[in-house]
């Protein structure tokens, strides 16, 4: 890969001095990206199932107590859409908890989005490639339609760059379109560890203890103003955050 970047530079320079050769530079170049994006689909694919292999091989010793289940387990034997979000940094229990059920997740077209596309392919879930942030509308609109059609999006609405615990409105923009609720979840624990990423990525210690809570259902207006997008973000970034807490409280020995 540095020789190919050394070679692109060299090449770059060249067209610059002689102006003639820059149709021969573009399509150096265009071959160029072909190689990289090979040798990044490769990596992906050997990264992910790494990622995978680990995440599952401590996945099988985690002890989870889930609440408030039962609404989900309904959308998914009827078949209708929902929008369930979590903290980015949260994702190892759900993607354990929810494996093989075939839940849509958006993952963003970025070098670290292929791994992690990898990786949940793994577990199962349905991936839509883009994020609210790079495509904006136009993704927000894509996953509207599949969640329309009767999928469970697993969202991250703190992502994917931050900041973090900070709800965008994109999940909002989801369930409005799609006409389904959304339903806060809170995630923990115990023992972890924390990553020094900008999401503080949670990831537990083998057999550790851990919470899954999934609190009530929020519904978007169908005539929501700008407004009601920041009270209704505020609102359930508050209920996420509440029942993050009560989940850790959970897993250090709290009670019920």
């Amino acid at each position: 890969m540095e020789r190919l970047a050394a070679s692109e530079a060299v090449f770059s320079s060249l067209s610059l001095r002689l102006g003639a050769r820059g149709v021969f530079v573009r399509r150096y170049n265009r071959g160029v990206s072909a190689e990289r994006s090979q040798a990044d689909i490769r990596r992906a694919k050997r990264l992910g199932w790494l990622g995978y292999t680990l995440a599952r091989a401590i996945g099988c010793t985690l002890r989870i107590h889930v609440e408030g289940w039962e609404p989900i387990e309904e959308h998914l034997r009827t078949g209708t859409g929902a929008v369930m979000v979590s903290w980015h940094g949260r994702t190892f229990v759900p993607a354990n908890l929810m494996r093989g059920r075939g839940f849509l997740a958006m993952i963003s077209l970025s070098r670290d989005g292929e791994i992690q596309a990898e990786i949940f392919r793994r577990f199962g879930f349905r991936i839509l490639r883009g994020s609210t942030s790079r495509g904006g509308v136009r993704a927000a609109l894509e996953a509207a339609r599949e969640v329309r059609k009767g999928a469970i999006l697993a969202f991250t609405p703190d992502g994917p760059r931050g900041p973090n615990r900070k709800f965008q409105l994109g999940a909002l923009l989801i369930a409005q379109k799609a006409g389904v609720p959304i339903y806060p979840v809170g995630v923990s624990a115990y023992p972890h560890i924390l990553l020094p990423t900008w999401d503080q990525y949670l990831i537990p210690l083998p057999f550790a203890r851990c919470a899954y809570l999934v609190g009530e259902a929020v519904w978007m207006p169908p005539s929501a103003d700008k407004d009601a997008f920041v009270q209704l973000a505020e609102q359930l970034e508050s209920a996420i955050n509440t029942l993050e807490a009560r989940a850790e409280s959970l897993v250090r020995g709290g009670r019920k």
